[in-house]
């Protein structure tokens, strides 16, 4: 019986060598060894790389607040842990100063470090895959020539053994991910086609839009790859909204909503929160306005997902009334008009590019509460734009009981002309305990990860 066991612990050691040698091969055989050179001392590349770098919103990721722009450090929650973004300035010990122009598309667009290491997909190099070369080439310049360098060391994730083992990674980068070129919509105009280069591509909209599978994966890349694509999903315990046409998703949304929401982060209606303040603030307020009206006009005329409601029925508002005459039929009516009102008004209309509506907001009736909980609890602020004056915020109402955040929120789904399923207390727990359990930004960095 021993033998029988020295015996199998030794297959398993010999399919662990076969496993880890061959994510080796495979690692070896996605680099690219090209021999472009690119001159970093180029005025005019590095400058087209500045405004790629904005479409690819590497800032909002690589960057902490307040911090030193692209030193990293911004923690990302993932299901296994906490991985924190890299330091990508060219300071040659913590940054990409050492990269040359083939280690930096290893790295932007298969997913391989120079030493070999495969990345993670919390970096969106199934997206940037993508992305022509010339573009490449711009960022690299960009970065090597423009960037400030920053000595600060990019920190270890705090995901466990034997999950933070990185040579697995190659194997799912040989399944999940692969060698591909941008594919434009079949009959698309211009407008449109540049649309969906930018969502699909450098804009990574997926990379938060489109829902994972077992394994971290994007179940889809493109329309083209299923009707997953942009239809909502979690991030960060934030429920990125569907980008489809379907009544919870843009169906509310005209094609100049999306365009100003990009652009400014708010609307006369909603305003961004969470992650999304955070690319509005350093990515898309910094685009074109005709890269903006592209990117609205193919969201716009993305379909509903299959079987989703694609319209609400329609609805007569009584909730108004009843605020403004005293008749508060629930303990949610009654915290709302402790805390929420103020703000907000008996009509839940808020004020236009200062407060948010409540009332038709899709971020409050979508199907998926955690966004609603989060900014509940923990509070939020608009992202700062050239269009408006001030960028306003949103306290935290943390005190509040689980109970009493649960039957306030219940009250502004269904209020108004709101048509959204109730959410329950357990709901709000677990975000509050998602909340408790975040690890902060990292100011001073750790080792390199």
């Amino acid at each position: 019986m021993r033998k029988f066991g020295i015996k199998i612990a030794a297959g398993m050691g010999v399919l662990a060598v076969l496993a880890i040698g061959g994510a080796r091969v495979l690692t070896a055989s996605r680099q690219v060894d090209v021999a472009a050179s690119v001159d970093i001392n180029d005025s005019r590349l590095a400058k087209a790389g500045a405004y790629i770098a904005r479409t690819a919103d590497c800032v909002a990721c690589h960057t902490v607040p307040n911090g030193k722009p692209f030193a990293g450090g911004l923690a990302m929650q993932t299901p296994v842990g906490t991985i924190y973004s890299s330091n990508i300035t060219p300071d040659k010990q913590a940054g990409i100063g050492n990269y040359s122009y083939a280690d930096f598309k290893n790295a932007v667009q298969h997913g391989i470090r120079k030493d070999g290491t495969p990345l993670y997909p919390a970096m969106p190099y199934p997206s940037y895959a993508i992305m022509p070369d010339a573009d490449i080439q711009a960022l690299y310049a960009y970065f090597m020539s423009d960037v400030e360098p920053h000595g600060k060391p990019s920190a270890d994730s705090t995901i466990p053994w034997p999950l933070n083992m990185r040579w697995p990674m190659a194997w799912w980068q040989l399944v999940f991910t692969s060698r591909r070129e941008f594919v434009a919509p079949a009959g698309a105009s211009e407008k449109l086609v540049r649309g969906a280069y930018l969502v699909e591509g450098p804009g990574h909209c997926g990379a938060c839009h489109t829902p994972r599978g077992l394994a971290y994966q994007e179940k889809a890349l493109s329309l083209a790859d299923g009707d997953a694509f942009l239809s909502g999903a979690v991030i960060d315990g934030w429920r990125a909204k569907s980008l489809r046409g379907e009544a919870q998703g843009l169906q509310s949304w005209s094609a100049a909503d999306i365009a100003m929401f990009l652009k400014t982060g708010r609307t006369d209606k909603v305003a961004a929160f969470g992650a999304m303040a955070d690319v509005v603030e350093h990515s898309t307020r910094h685009f074109t306005d005709e890269d903006i009206a592209s990117i609205a006009a193919y969201v716009k005329q993305l379909p509903a997902v299959k079987g989703k409601l694609d319209t609400f029925p329609p609805r007569t508002d009584t909730t108004t009334a009843a605020l403004l005459d005293g008749r508060y039929d629930s303990r949610g009516a009654v915290i709302y008009m402790e805390q929420c009102v103020t703000c907000h008004r008996a009509d839940g209309q808020g004020v236009p590019r200062l407060f948010p509506a409540l009332a038709n907001n899709s971020a409050v009736f979508a199907q998926h509460p955690q966004s609603i909980i989060q900014i509940t609890l923990e509070g939020g602020k608009m992202p700062s734009n050239s269009h408006d004056a001030m960028a306003f915020a949103m306290p935290g109402f943390n005190h509040l009981s689980n109970q009493d955040i649960t039957d306030v929120i219940n009250f502004i789904r269904t209020a108004w002309v709101n048509q959204a399923p109730p959410i329950g207390e357990g709901d709000v727990a677990r975000t509050r305990a998602f909340l408790a359990k975040k690890k902060p930004n990292i100011e001073a960095g750790g080792k390199h990860e």
